[in-house]
């Protein structure tokens, strides 16, 4: 399966569930791509002592997870995007919705 996911937020609770799914969706053969939007692409920043994203995030990228980040949302915050954010554009975003089987948003 193929399995887009969107990230819209820096609720860390709901970012880390996601990203667990994620991993497990990885560990079951499947590709996953993920793209961050809006605040979404503060990911990397998130810090939460019950809910460690960035760790999560880390782990689902070392699981061969695709991260992408909006280019406008990062430029609107001063940012030149990171490993997990990497800078990317509208069309990579339609791209993960089109090629999807499923696509989950957060």
């Amino acid at each position: 399966m193929k399995l887009g996911i969107i990230i819209s937020q820096t609720e860390p609770e709901t970012v880390f569930n996601v990203l667990r799914l994620a991993l497990y969706s990885l560990q079951q053969g499947d590709r996953v791509r993920i793209f961050l939007s809006g605040k979404g692409v503060e990911i990397d920043q998130i810090k939460d002592s019950a809910f460690d994203v960035k760790g999560q995030a880390q782990k689902v990228a070392d699981a061969g997870g695709e991260f992408l980040a909006c280019g406008t949302c990062l430029k609107l915050r001063n940012s030149e995007g990171s490993e997990i954010c990497p800078l990317s554009t509208l069309k990579d975003h339609y791209e993960i919705v089109r090629d999807s089987d499923r696509v989950v948003a957060v």
